[in-house]
């Protein structure tokens, strides 16, 4: 695709839009769906609005960053560095990348069982998920696995919670949960558990063995992503819960 050619020039089959009518949204490029929310091009060389999105990502990525990773934390001053980026055009990469997070997080009450690290993590997701700072959380479940409620324990730094077990399974008690999943995000993206994670996991399923209050799992939430300490070591079997 010449990426100078304007969007009226295209051939109807080619243009972002009526694509995405036809293919649905899956079908684009990043480009091309950075072009529908640009409304127009220009910028170096008077691009066309998908070449402008290419542009723009092109900038992102340079020193071999990666681009989808740069928009999704960019800031408005960031984004209008770009030659052909004013504010409107900002305002609308920055009011999508914004709904995008809202529609990924959103989720209606549930009184399911959480019966997989999925259905934790997508509980926790507007507490944990996209978080610029360390939160530790707790969800509290009945019998029957069902949320009683979800608690954030504590709040840290960029690289680091401080969450105690007395504090914790104090929340846990004066719910009346019967049983518990804890969770922290990382800021980073990066969802393997660090060796203070797993100190702290051990320390809690002692804890919960003492209080006979299951702990069913310990997740990692960070940019999309999730990980169950459940099911990548063997703490569970070090500490049975009786679950």
């Amino acid at each position: 695709m010449t990426y100078n050619l304007r969007i009226a020039d295209l051939d109807p089959t080619e243009r972002p839009r009526e694509r995405l009518e036809a293919h649905g949204p899956k079908s684009l490029s990043s480009a091309e769906l950075l072009a529908i929310l640009l409304g127009t091009g220009q910028g170096p060389g008077k691009l066309s609005a998908v070449g402008l999105g290419q542009h723009i990502l092109q900038k992102l990525g340079a020193d071999q960053r990666d681009p989808m990773a740069v928009l999704r934390d960019i800031g408005m001053a960031e984004l209008m560095e770009i030659h052909g980026v004013g504010q409107a055009k900002a305002a609308s990469i920055l009011a999508a990348i914004e709904l995008g997070k809202r529609v990924f997080i959103s989720r209606p009450p549930t009184k399911d069982p959480i019966d997989s690290p999925k259905a934790g993590a997508d509980l926790l997701s507007a507490d944990l998920m996209w978080q610029s700072q360390e939160r530790f959380a707790v969800v509290m479940l009945d019998v029957k696995n069902r949320p009683v409620g979800t608690k954030v324990i504590s709040i840290g730094t960029a690289t680091q919670t401080l969450a105690h077990p007395r504090d914790i399974f104090r929340e846990v008690i004066r719910q009346g949960a019967t049983r518990a999943i804890v969770a922290h995000n990382h800021p980073s993206g990066q969802v393997d558990p660090s060796p203070e994670d797993l100190v702290l996991t051990q320390q809690l399923l002692q804890g919960a063995q003492l209080l006979a209050i299951p702990l069913l799992d310990h997740l990692i939430l960070g940019h999309g992503n999730y990980q169950s300490l459940r099911q990548i070591t063997s703490l569970w079997e070090e500490y049975p819960q009786g679950d």
